[in-house]
C-alpha cells in the first residue's frame, strides 16, 4: 500500500465517506459537452440567436442553455445596433387618429397590419424596405424595395400585403411620418375599407412590432457592401425575410411566425368543424 492510498484512505475517514467517493467523476462535463455540440449546430445556421430562441430551438430549460453557453463563451455572432428614428417628421403637427393597438388585440389574422420602413446604404445612395406585418402572427405579409422613400414606397407594400393575402385588414398601424398621413395613402386605405392608426409622434416603441423586426432583420442581413450588384442585395433581402417568415424563431410565439399562423388555422378551422 502505497502513502497515496493511506491518504486517500485516512482523508475520506476524516470526511465521513467511503475512500471510493475520491476518485468519483461527475457526469455533467460531458453532458454539457454534448449540449454544447447542439447548441454550436443552432447558433451555427442562427447567428443572432441568444441563450432564450437557442432553448426554444432545443426544446430545452433556458437556465441551462445559458449556464453552458456562459461556461463555453458562447456568443451570438451577430449582436443588434441601435436603430435611428425619423426626425424629419418630429415637427408637423399631430393627428387625430386613434392608436388601436391600445384598445384591441388581435385574435386572428388579418386584422391589424403595421406598416415601416427602414433604410440601407448600398454603393452611392440609400435603398428603402418598406414592410406590412400582421399584429397577430408577426408575419410580414408584405414588403417593398425602391431608392426613394415616398408615399409609393408605402401604398407599394400595402398592396403586395393585399395581394399576397388576398385581402385587407380592418386597421392598419403606422408612426406619423408625412408617407403615412399623405392623403393618397389615406385613400387607399379608405378604398380597401382599412381604417388608420398611428402611433404618437416620437414614440417608435408604440409601433415597437416593426421596430423589433427591423432591428433584428438589419442586424442578421449584415453590411450591404458585401454585394456587388443592387440584384444581389434584393435578392438578400427577400431571403432574409423568408427566413424571418419561416424558421427564425420569434420568442413572443415560441415558433416562427408562418408555424404559429398555420397553428392557429388549424384550431379556428377544427373550432368551425365542431
Amino acid at each position: 500500500m502505497n502513502a497515496l492510498t493511506t491518504t486517500k484512505r485516512a482523508l475520506a475517514r476524516k470526511l465521513g465517506i467511503a475512500r471510493s467517493s475520491l476518485y468519483y467523476r461527475p457526469k455533467r462535463p460531458v453532458s454539457d459537452e454534448e449540449t454544447k455540440q447542439k447548441i454550436d449546430a443552432v447558433m451555427a445556421e442562427h447567428p443572432a440567436y441568444g441563450h432564450r430562441r437557442v432553448a426554444m430551438a432545443l426544446q430545452m430549460n433556458h437556465k441551462k442553455t445559458n449556464r453552458i453557453m456562459n461556461k463555453f463563451s458562447l456568443k451570438p455572432t451577430l449582436r443588434r445596433g441601435w436603430r435611428p428614428g425619423k426626425p424629419d417628421d418630429l415637427g408637423r403637427p399631430e393627428t387625430r387618429v386613434e392608436n388601436v393597438l391600445k384598445v384591441i388585440c388581435p385574435i386572428r389574422t388579418n386584422i391589424i397590419w403595421a406598416g415601416d420602413f427602414t433604410y440601407l446604404w448600398f454603393i452611392d445612395r440609400f435603398w428603402y424596405v418598406a414592410t406590412v406585418i400582421d399584429i397577430h402572427t408577426r408575419e410580414i405579409v408584405g414588403w417593398h424595395i425602391a431608392n426613394h422613400h415616398t408615399t409609393s414606397l408605402i401604398m407599394d407594400a400595402f398592396q403586395d400585403a393585399v395581394r399576397r393575402n388576398t385581402t385587407a385588414p380592418h386597421y392598419f398601424h403606422s408612426d406619423q411620418g408625412s408617407e403615412y398621413v399623405s392623403g393618397a395613402y389615406e385613400s387607399l386605405l379608405a378604398a380597401h375599407g382599412t381604417n388608420p392608426s398611428h402611433s404618437r409622434k416620437g414614440s417608435p416603441w408604440q409601433n415597437g412590432y416593426q421596430e423589433s423586426f427591423y432591428n433584428n432583420f438589419k442586424l442578421e442581413l449584415g453590411s450591404p457592401n458585401r454585394f456587388k450588384q443592387i440584384g444581389e442585395l434584393i435578392e438578400a433581402i427577400h431571403q432574409q425575410i423568408a427566413y424571418y417568415n419561416t424558421r427564425r424563431i420569434h420568442t413572443a410565439l415560441k415558433m416562427p411566425p408562418i408555424i404559429f399562423k398555420q397553428k392557429q388555422l388549424q384550431k379556428y378551422t377544427a373550432v368551425t368543424v365542431s
